[in-house]
Parts: structure tokens; sequence; C-alpha cells
């Protein structure tokens, strides 16, 4: 069963789907409600993607049932290249899991996953019920 979205996803339009790798990727598709200059991606809307890739991949690794919340301790996001008109992907890794840090990076890109339009690193906080 999938999860609801929070508001602020859904106003991005964000949707998953799986690479062939079975890898969660985010989809943000180019509208209205994601421009920043005019035929560009807003920085806003990149670092959202950015933070629910972050997020959600996270939550996966933990499962449904581990009883864990995620805060963020410190975010720090690249932005490389202007996001242009098209369909904006993310993914991330995880890379420290402990008991009380998680520290995940996630990368954003269009139509070619090797240039990458934008990265964030994520220390979280997390509380185990």
């Amino acid at each position: 069963m999938q999860r609801a979205l929070p508001p602020y996803a859904e106003l991005l339009g964000l949707s998953t789907r799986r690479g062939e790798d079975g890898e969660l990727l985010w989809v943000m598709p180019f509208r209205e409600e994601v421009i920043g200059r005019p035929g560009f991606l807003h920085g806003g809307a990149i670092a959202g993607l950015l933070e629910f890739a972050a997020l959600g991949t996270l939550y996966e690794s933990l499962g449904e049932d581990a009883g864990v919340s995620a805060s963020p301790i410190n975010v720090s996001i690249d932005f490389m290249r202007g996001g242009g008109e098209h369909e904006t992907y993310a993914a991330a890794t995880i890379t420290r899991l402990g008991k009380r840090i998680a520290n995940v990076e996630a990368h954003a890109w269009q139509q070619d996953r090797a240039k990458p339009i934008a990265a964030a690193r994520m220390n979280l906080l997390l509380r185990r019920r």
C-alpha cells in the first residue's frame, strides 16, 4: 500500500516509480507550479524534490513498521545547472544509517542522469518509538 503524499509533494506533482534495477525514483513533471524564471524550474521545487527523494528512500529502507521519524539536522544543496522544460527525476542513496543519525545523498537530473541539475546532502536525526 502506497502512502498518501504530503500537500507540498502534491503541489509539485510528484510521483514515484521504479528504475530498471528496482531503485526508487521520484518524478516531477514540468508545469506552471514549479516554474521559477520563464522556462526554468524554481530552486525551491528542485530542493523539495531532493528532500522527498532522500526521505522516501530512508523510510523505505527502514520499513513501514520501524516506528522511526526523521528530522533534518542540516541540509546542503548544490545547484549545478538550470532545470528546463522536462520531467525531473531524483534518487537517493543512504551513506550512513545509525541508531540516531542517518546521512543521505540525493541527485536530480532531467534527460541524462550523468548530468545532474542538483544534489543534496542531508544529515537526519532519527527518533525511534
